[in-house]
């Protein structure tokens, strides 16, 4: 019969109890785990109901370890530890080929899976796995070796590696607007502008791109609002208005004649994206080969 079964607290109470014993916090413990504080304390509740003493004293809406529990932390923390770079340690030798790329949907889309044959050409014996997302790498919870993003996202603890940079000016698609002449920034007025509202401060909108030549918007002025730069990239292209268009995005479709220019006017981004690698991550010759590969892109 196997002891362990009989002997071993409620193995799904240890996770809950070492993030609550490293941080002091339920709250905090909760959080981390993405759990409810109440799930939290039931699964301690729980541990110490199976070992039979208190790990934690609660006073005043804060823990604290008692000796019993900052001996059992002690030990968790360590077990847990050492099975979490087993784990590291097995998945690195099994996939070792492979290297795992985050980046956001759209520059994913637009701007990576167009240039991602050359990287393979280049090292055959490497296998790029790209994950996207349109939350940033902070909340990111899944493997990732190298992640790219706008600049001013959320990024966590991640380590930067470097920055690029981009550019900002209006598209649409050439059956909107026929384009003889280039059109004026005050004549933007008489036409519809198709609007990304982003909750983040790194995506520049309409307002901040014409203040950048002495413009505003106008009251009366006619727009249409999305809740996805995709959405609002793809809205230009069937040609319900202009939207402002990132180099790294919208330069594929202005290639391939699917958008246009009809400004002349450009706001340049000195370090619009960043690239960012997990800890522990660009000591690995293929993650390298990868970085390498993606500043010499970005930086073309």
């Amino acid at each position: 019969m196997n002891s362990l079964r009989k002997t071993l607290p409620p193995l799904a109470s240890l996770l809950p109890f070492e993030a609550a014993a490293r941080l002091e916090s339920f709250s905090k413990a909760a959080e981390e785990l993405h759990l409810t504080q109440a799930a939290i304390s039931r699964q301690i509740r729980s541990l110490e109901h199976d070992l039979g003493v208190k790990l934690f004293t609660r006073r005043n809406r804060a823990v604290f370890l008692t000796q019993e529990g900052r001996a059992l932390a002690g030990v968790i923390s360590a077990a847990l530890g050492t099975i979490s770079a087993s784990a590291v340690a097995l998945r690195s030798v099994h996939c070792s080929h492979r290297v795992v790329l985050f980046c956001q949907l759209c520059e994913a889309f637009y701007w990576m899976m167009p240039r991602l044959s050359s990287f393979r050409d280049q090292h055959p014996g490497i296998e790029v796995q790209v994950v996207t997302s349109t939350q940033p790498v902070a909340d990111f919870d899944q493997h990732f070796d190298v992640a790219l993003q706008t600049t001013g996202r959320s990024s966590g603890s991640h380590t930067l590696a470097f920055t690029a940079a981009d550019e900002v000016f209006p598209v649409c698609s050439p059956g909107y607007l026929s384009i003889d002449t280039p059109l004026r920034l005050d004549a933007l007025g008489a036409h519809t502008l198709l609007h990304y509202r982003s909750a983040s401060a790194d995506f520049m909108g309409w307002d901040g791109w014409l203040h950048a030549f002495g413009h505003r918007l106008t009251p009366q002025q006619g727009s249409a609002v999305f809740d996805s730069y995709p959405l609002t990239l793809q809205a230009a292209v069937a040609g319900h208005g202009i939207a402002l268009g990132w180099r790294r995005t919208a330069g594929t479709l202005i290639e391939q004649g699917t958008l246009v220019q009809p400004c002349v006017e450009s706001v340049p981004l000195p370090e619009a994206i960043s690239v960012y690698t997990q800890c522990g991550a660009r000591e690995r010759t293929h993650v390298q080969a990868l970085l390498e590969w993606l500043r010499a892109q970005l930086h073309a």
